[in-house]
């Protein structure tokens, strides 16, 4: 016995060009399993959040742990959030670098022939990336454990002092997918990232104390928005207080959220 399938005239067909918000966070989660796809098959890509945090730590401790505190056990509690968030951060350039390259070898391209949401390929490679967060964050508070480091905060506020710095990772993201969309090539996307984050990082309190400065670069650094999120996460770990310079991340965090979100979408649609 055969059967034959109807098949409706084009004219009675309600065809959609959009999609909804359930189906548009459904796509970007499946986008970003094949980012985590692309780190398993391409490991080397987590160098930066697996070798640079364990490096950093050893060498900064030990380099300057006496000249700065006295001793390696002094050190530990203002160098371990610096490291913290100066890897974390800079990891986030890697987001940038690599949704330029996607877009330069036309992955992009074979997406806008899916039916898929148009932004699932942008929000599903910034979801990814916070699993590198979140690897490069283990890392650190578990190589400052083994150095001796014991944050008094205890476990709850290391967690939360993760997540702060995970958010904020997040948040810088944006910035550096825009600068992805519209640079021209991936290097000039890292060299403009990094041109930016390397003043913001060691122009800050992450590695020695403000009141070691100049009176002049003293205000930058207080000034600096790094700074704030190393003191949020340092009272946090260190002595499990909620201070202003927490809120002062979260809110520095949505404002780059506010700006660049928008921006970034608008401009990888116009590419796509």
């Amino acid at each position: 016995m055969t059967t034959t399938a109807t098949i409706a005239a084009g004219s009675t067909r309600q065809l959609k060009n959009h999609v909804s918000l359930g189906q548009t966070v459904r796509h970007s989660f499946t986008m970003a399993y094949r980012g985590l796809l692309k780190v398993r098959r391409t490991p080397e890509q987590l160098i930066d959040v697996t070798v640079q945090p364990i490096l950093f730590t050893l060498m900064f401790t030990y380099l300057f742990g006496g000249a700065i505190a006295g001793g390696v056990a002094a050190y530990l509690p203002l160098i371990i959030p610096g490291i913290l968030v100066q890897t974390v951060i800079t990891g986030s350039v890697t987001t940038g670098v690599q949704l330029r390259e996607d877009m330069d070898k036309g992955v992009f391209d074979r997406f806008k022939s899916l039916p898929i949401a148009r932004i699932a390929p942008l929000s599903g490679a910034l979801l990814a990336d916070t699993i590198r967060y979140a690897i490069a964050t283990t890392l650190t508070l578990v190589m400052g454990v083994i150095l001796g480091w014991r944050p008094g905060g205890g476990f709850g506020f290391v967690v939360v002092a993760a997540l702060l710095v995970i958010v904020c990772a997040w948040s810088l993201s944006w910035i550096f997918a825009f600068f992805g969309v519209v640079a021209r090539s991936a290097s000039s996307v890292q060299g403009i990232s990094f041109l930016i984050l390397f003043p913001l990082t060691f122009l800050s309190n992450a590695f020695v104390p403000t009141k070691s400065l100049p009176d002049w670069l003293a205000w930058f650094a207080n000034a600096n928005p790094v700074s704030h999120i190393v003191s949020g996460v340092r009272a946090l770990a260190n002595t499990g207080e909620w201070t202003v310079d927490v809120w002062l991340a979260l809110l520095g965090a949505a404002v780059v959220v506010a700006i660049f979100a928008p921006l970034t979408v608008r401009a990888y649609m116009r590419k796509a």
